[in-house]
């Protein structure tokens, strides 16, 4: 069972000022739970504290196949359907990138990819690491998944954490932010999550359990 950690700032600060290289810190959790949210408020906390630029947060979007690929599927239909499921995204271009990461620390700064969601395809270098910054956490809902092509991230995080939200928690908030961005009624947005982003969260729970630490909206 992992750690619950109670102080997640505290720790990340601890990290950056002892590690004496940079470290990179996986987050999961489920669609939802609010990864992007709470990490973007711990590196507001120590980047005041400890100097701009100290802590960058890099989210997992980038890593989404764009449309092109989708279409060029087997079955595009049920592609562009399960969006967000494993096989929708690169986790080779991922494996690459942590490693590019790891060793252009100090030296180099390195690209990394974003998400344009008006346009629904990844944008490459949509934000540049510059090699000075020392801690970096990495957001997404299979950066604890290790089935497959996604074995080859293991050991590229000195920590993983799980953002512990209950998938009915999670689920809950996922349907407001349908509703919010899309105009969907609340069926219409417990459908689209139902027939997608739920069944995901069968590859996302194990990983909680894989977790170094969890750690509370």
């Amino acid at each position: 069972m992992p750690e619950v950690l109670k102080d997640p700032v505290s720790r990340l600060i601890h990290l950056q000022v002892n590690a004496g290289r940079r470290i990179i810190i996986g987050l999961a959790g489920y669609p939802g739970s609010g990864k992007r949210t709470v990490s973007k408020r711990w590196a507001q906390e120590i980047n005041r504290n400890i100097g701009r630029g100290a802590f960058l947060v890099l989210g997992m979007d980038g890593y989404h196949l764009s449309k092109a690929q989708l279409r060029a599927m087997d079955n595009p239909d049920a592609a562009f359907a399960r969006r967000g499921a494993p096989y929708t995204f690169d986790p080779v271009g991922l494996i690459s990138k942590l490693m590019e990461l790891r060793d252009a620390a100090d030296r180099n700064p390195v690209g990394w990819p974003g998400f344009e969601h008006g346009v629904g395809d990844p944008v490459n270098d949509a934000v540049i690491v510059p090699a000075s910054c020392r801690l970096i956490l990495v957001e997404g809902i299979y950066t604890l998944l290790r089935d497959g092509e996604w074995a080859g991230v293991e050991g590229l995080f000195d920590e993983t954490w799980f953002l512990d939200s209950s998938v009915e928690t999670s689920m809950d908030r996922l349907h407001q932010r349908h509703m919010d961005a899309w105009g969907m009624s609340m069926e219409e947005a417990r459908r689209r999550a139902d027939r997608n982003d739920r069944l995901n969260c069968a590859h996302i729970t194990p990983g909680r359990e894989n977790a170094d630490y969890l750690v509370n909206g």
